[in-house]
């Protein structure tokens, strides 16, 4: 887990600092752009709120709510994660499922702050999107001295809101989203999504700590 949510936020942290406007109009209609426009967001309130942070880890999750969430689409996610099983799911639970899901994944995106410092990042050129419902953005992730990692977000495109959301990454060609079915398919079929859900549950109710208080916060690339 520590590997795909590392890549992830060394990403983010190397991405532009700020989206034009006319970048800003194509957001929505470009992944390579939206997945830009999450990391601005989300790492420019990082940096303006070290001092919150610093007093209170928890507000982490509150950043990762607000400025993160809103472009992954975590609804698509966790019925990807359930599979087939999502079928013998009853409906009422199958709600709490996702919502659960949904702030585990907040939590698990706020623990993996302080981690990172000076790994570099080189995109693929920006795309044509126009025709396509799920893309793939890939990236290299680059620190002296170490192997370079291939990443990719996976990315689809809603048929209601034909907006773009982040579903999956792909860290040296292993899946977050596969990675997160496989452990929780054994503990489906043999204990029910009650166990999957207490023990997502007993994951967020865990306090944020931060990795020393020297670690330094993520920063976008251009910010001092």
């Amino acid at each position: 887990m520590k590997k795909f949510i590392s890549a992830f936020f060394v990403m983010s942290s190397l991405m532009f600092t700020h989206v034009s406007m006319a970048q800003s109009q194509q957001v929505e209609s470009n992944p390579h752009l939206m997945i830009q426009e999450a990391a601005s967001s989300t790492f420019s309130r990082m940096k303006n709120e070290q001092g919150l942070i610093a007093q209170n880890p928890e507000h982490l999750r509150t950043i990762m709510r607000e400025n993160l969430l809103p472009y992954v689409d975590y609804k698509y996610s966790a019925f990807m994660v359930l599979g087939n099983q999502a079928r013998k799911v009853p409906k009422q639970q199958l709600g709490e499922f996702v919502n659960v899901f949904r702030e585990y994944l907040v939590t698990t995106y706020a623990n993996a702050m302080g981690y990172y410092d000076d790994q570099t990042v080189a995109f693929e050129p920006v795309g044509n999107y126009a025709d396509k419902k799920i893309v793939t953005v890939r990236a290299l992730i680059q620190d002296e001295g170490k192997p370079d990692i291939k990443v990719a977000f996976k990315v689809r495109k809603d048929r209601k809101s034909n907006k773009w959301g982040a579903y999956d990454m792909v860290a040296e060609g292993i899946s977050l989203l596969s990675s997160k079915r496989s452990e929780f398919e054994s503990i489906l079929r043999q204990e029910g999504i009650e166990k999957v859900i207490a023990l997502m549950q007993q994951k967020i109710n865990d306090p944020i700590v931060l990795q020393g208080s020297d670690a330094p916060i993520p920063r976008p690339a251009g910010q001092g």
